[in-house]
């Protein structure tokens, strides 16, 4: 249908309400699937919009405010005719049609239901798309409107899409302004309220704190449950940036509270691999928000029944699912970045700090080596995949693959982790500031008797290369010698290469520079003798 037609049915000149609800109905048939639009109608499209908000200004029937609605939010998705939308009058009626300006209302109508759905999907595009929006939400104090509106939303099922689109909007709000994050996280109770929203979405059913029930038998999450706990898993995640420092002993309890309804969240599937994928990605980013020393509630002492994936009597249900999360994002090989190292952090900070989890990790990364005729990132297991992203280009995703397989070695290590130890500053020998229990001796005798000849470069057992030195004589060698030196100096001196030295604290310098600081120290060591 023609743009002008619809705006002339809208504006009132092709007849009443049920002309506009039918020329909307149309309009929207025809642009469900449209991104972009035609410039040329933008002036046509602008005034569009101000005659539908003038329409759900006044009191009309249902059917007719969810038409109008479903057409502002597919001309919203165009930001350059939001500008006589995103006004105070403007953004406070569809905030009042999606019943976000009463607290008294339990969202009961089932009649209004639509309408509310479709004023909250009208609000997440505004927002997203303008600036003036996001500054106006403050203003009208909408964050703690949707607040209050997911309270309505607890234990009501018929209402799971007007909490998922109330939980997407906060999401926004947090993510698109800072003020509204910390308004959340400080005045509104977000961190409570949101995971109070997680725990409903995934129907947690606690046994004793921190412990939620485990049912292998219970049928996956439905696609709505499923969106509901990834927009609240998002929201989270913005409302609780920067909590590495904690904290009250209140903070300690809703992060250890919060840790265990995530364990439960990995330990359970949605409706398609895809969205069991997402589900569980959400997950993890959000636990590298969660305080290290929370995160001990992932693991649990083990009862027979419940699996059989325990180490020491403990529950490694949930890590387990955490390394296989890594190994099937490994093998996707790209945006290795995006995701890929949120779990490798979080695996390597699980490490460093639980005993029992980097203890099972170790043994399902790196178990004892009996073949040490290849090379370690020659092969398909876990170990020989890290250690190919041990050189990937991407400098991040390089450093924390290294980074994980040091702490699982207890920040021992050289050869592939030569970069790593000059970037740690550690060349100098010693290990990180952690400390780590003595493990068992996991060495076997295979790997114990190569040993000696094992490339410590390389990391595998080579054969014995013959010396091309031994049939040389005396003036050949010095010949080579000086050759070696003079292309080492031309390198040099063009500046292809620079030579460098080792500081005492373990980092790389300058030879210059460290030879200079070598003799400073020498001379101040003399002078206190």
């Amino acid at each position: 249908m023609e743009l002008g037609a619809v705006l002339e049915a809208v504006a009132g000149r092709g007849g009443g309400a049920e002309a506009v609800e039918q020329a909307l109905g149309r309009y929207n048939e025809e642009n469900r699937a449209v991104f972009r639009f035609d410039p040329a109608d933008e002036e046509k499209r602008k005034k569009l919009c101000e005659e539908i908000l003038n329409i759900l200004e006044k009191d009309t029937k249902t059917s007719c405010q969810v038409a109008c609605l479903e057409a502002l939010r597919i001309l919203s998705r165009d930001k350059k005719v939001l500008v006589p939308v995103t006004t105070k009058k403007n953004m406070q009626i569809l905030m009042r049609l999606a019943k976000l300006d009463t607290v008294e209302d339990s969202l009961e109508r089932v009649s209004e239901y639509s309408v509310i759905v479709e004023a909250l999907k009208c609000l997440c595009n505004i927002i997203f798309n303008s600036a003036i929006a996001q500054k106006l939400s403050l203003e009208l104090n909408l964050a703690a409107m949707l607040c209050n509106l997911l309270k309505k939303c607890k234990d009501q099922q018929f209402v799971d899409d007007i909490k998922c689109f109330d939980l997407r909007l906060l999401f926004l709000l947090s993510l698109l302004h800072t003020d509204i994050r910390s308004q959340l996280r400080q005045e509104l109770q977000g961190v409570q309220v949101l995971t109070q929203a997680l725990e409903s979405s995934l129907c947690v059913r606690w046994t004793e704190e921190y412990k939620a029930a485990e049912d292998h038998d219970r049928a996956p999450l439905s696609l709505q449950e499923t969106d509901c706990a990834i927009e609240a898993l998002k929201a989270l995640f913005n409302v609780t940036l920067d909590s590495w420092n904690v904290h009250s002993e209140n903070e300690s309890h809703q992060f250890r509270y919060m840790a265990a309804i995530l364990r439960h969240c990995l330990l359970t599937s949605g409706p398609t691999e895809d969205k069991t994928e997402e589900l569980h990605s959400n997950a993890i980013n959000l636990l590298s928000n969660v305080p290290v020393s929370c995160l001990d509630v992932l693991i649990s002492p083990s009862c027979q029944e419940e699996t059989d994936i325990k180490y020491n009597g403990m529950n490694m249900g949930a890590i387990q699912i955490l390394l296989d999360f890594m190994e099937k994002r490994i093998d996707k090989g790209s945006s290795y970045r995006e995701g890929l190292t949120p779990v490798l952090s979080l695996l390597t900070e699980c490490c460093r700090t639980h005993r029992n989890i980097r203890k099972f990790i170790k043994a399902q990364v790196l178990p004892p080596l009996r073949d040490v005729s290849n090379r370690p990132e020659v092969g398909t297991t876990v170990r020989n995949k890290l250690v190919r992203l041990m050189t990937h280009v991407d400098l991040g995703v390089k450093q924390i693959a290294a980074e994980f397989l040091f702490v699982l070695c207890k920040e021992r290590g050289y050869g592939n982790a030569a970069g790593l130890l000059a970037a740690r500053g550690l060349l100098a020998g010693g290990r990180g500031d952690h400390w780590y229990s003595d493990d068992e001796d996991t060495d076997t005798e295979e790997y114990k008797s190569a040993k000696p000849n094992i490339n410590l470069i390389t990391g595998h057992l080579e054969e014995p290369m013959p010396n091309p030195m031994d049939e040389m004589t005396e003036e050949q060698k010095e010949y080579e010698a000086m050759k070696l030196v003079n292309m080492f100096d031309k390198l040099s001196r063009d500046e292809f290469i620079k030579p460098m030295g080792v500081r005492p604290d373990g980092t790389m310098a300058p030879l210059e520079e460290t030879v200079s600081q070598y003799h400073t120290n020498k001379q101040d060591s003399s002078d206190s003798d």
